[in-house]
């Protein structure tokens, strides 16, 4: 079959109609692959809040508008849960603040020394209350990280003293003493900066901050004994996971990117872990040898690092074993103070099925407000218009906001104050 000249010509005009239809269908796959990435077409929305309706609860949604007004994200790349939690990653914070702390070594009853850094207020409180932040960063993290700083500098300008906890092992130029680094769920290096912030200033009040794997600390220590919770106001956790176990099961599916994240991490615990070899292959008293070091090499996630390295360090038996003990979600509902969980719906690490954990508690227990974001990632919750976001995240004034209602209900005469806190005496009445 042969096409003659009159033939080839009737295609002329249809082929540029052709192509350029072409180009308009490439161009909109390629806007449509972007709109889908960056969840543009995401509405946004105030958080969602789960809490009993009590007079507590009640007073602080009014107290606290950043719990019920929109949280708005940057406009071109905010509403992607990865991009936040990227970005969150690489660079922490922006314009991120140096505040001015001293350094507190503290000698722990195995020969470890944990590390505090102590930041002054910046002014006196609203209410006039000594008031102090006790902050437990995320995991291998500590108090130079630029978040930690943001947080840090916010809350000294609001009339804050902060303590951060530096974890074992995480500062670079701060050697082991002995043959153990942070884990999952230990409360021992918190309980001592805790205990000594006390000591040192007897008439503060405490207001508990732990962010991801230090929201399951933060948590496990307030419920793990209830003495710890004297002279505590109340607790703030932003982006934990509640359940080792089921997260770390989660951890090794690809839906959301997790299997990748959980190798980005694994990689990091694995330098963190190695730059310490030494210590623990030369300390008498290490649970760690040359064939847990070789098994960490071939490491590909945070499990196998967790089995090869982290539940030796007190002797746990097995990775089940040590996912179990040292998670909060077995002793978090023996909290009695006042209880703020944050987390992200489109956070990349913290599976859906783990958000059931705060949403029961807060269904139940009348001193726990839930509050789950549209957006945010993974500790992001960048603000911003369109592209640049704000110094300070909704996160950093969201914290601070629920810390000022509760100081200023406790301020308040006494017939007033919050249930569950008795002003200076270190004690707590039931809710």
């Amino acid at each position: 079959m042969t096409f003659e000249d009159g033939d080839m010509s009737s295609f002329g005009p249809e082929l540029p109609a052709m192509f350029d239809g072409m180009k308009l269908a490439a161009v909109a796959a390629v806007l449509y692959v972007i709109i889908r990435c960056l969840n543009l077409n995401s509405t946004t929305a105030p958080p969602q809040v789960t809490s009993l309706d009590t007079p507590l609860s009640r007073y602080l949604l009014k107290s606290c508008p950043m719990l019920t007004k929109e949280y708005v994200p940057p406009l071109l790349w905010g509403k992607s849960g990865h991009l936040q939690t990227i970005l969150y990653a690489k660079m922490g914070r922006v314009d991120t603040p140096t505040p001015c702390g001293v350094r507190k070594y503290l000698q722990m009853h195995d020969g470890a020394t944990a590390t505090f850094d102590l930041f002054e207020a910046l002014g006196d409180h609203r209410t006039g209350d000594d008031v102090t932040m006790v902050i437990c960063p995320g995991i291998g993290n500590h108090s130079e990280k630029n978040y930690i700083r943001t947080f840090v500098d916010h809350s000294q300008r609001q009339g804050y003293r902060c303590a951060v906890l530096n974890h074992l092992g995480a500062l670079p130029d701060v050697e082991l003493t002995s043959p153990r680094m942070f884990t999952y769920g230990c409360t021992w290096e918190y309980a001592a900066m805790v205990g000594s912030v006390k000591r040192a200033f007897p008439q503060t009040l405490l207001v508990a901050v732990g962010f991801s794997l230090g929201g399951n600390i933060v948590c496990k220590f307030l419920g793990e004994n209830r003495q710890n919770q004297n002279q505590v106001l109340c607790c703030v956790s932003v982006c934990q996971g509640y359940c080792a176990l089921r997260a770390q099961e989660t951890f090794l599916q690809w839906d959301q990117c997790r299997r990748l994240y959980n190798l980005v991490l694994a990689d990091r615990m694995k330098k963190l872990i190695l730059s310490h070899s030494r210590s623990f292959l030369d300390m008498d008293s290490s649970r760690i040898g040359d064939a847990d070091l070789s098994r960490l090499h071939a490491a590909t996630s945070v499990a196998q690092i967790d089995d090869s390295i982290m539940r030796k360090f007190h002797g746990y038996s097995s990775v089940t074993e040590y996912y179990e003990e040292e998670s909060c979600v077995h002793c978090i509902q023996n909290i009695s103070v006042p209880v703020l969980l944050i987390n992200s719906s489109d956070d990349p690490l913290v599976h859906h099925s783990l958000l059931a954990i705060p949403r029961a508690l807060a269904g139940k227990m009348p001193n726990v407000i839930f509050a789950l974001t549209h957006h945010g990632g993974h500790m992001g919750f960048f603000e911003g218009s369109v592209l640049f976001p704000h110094p300070l995240t909704w996160m950093d004034k969201a914290i601070v906001e629920y810390a000022d209602a509760i100081c200023h209900r406790v301020s308040r005469p006494v017939p007033e104050r919050l249930p569950g806190v008795h002003r200076h005496s270190g004690t707590h009445a039931p809710l």
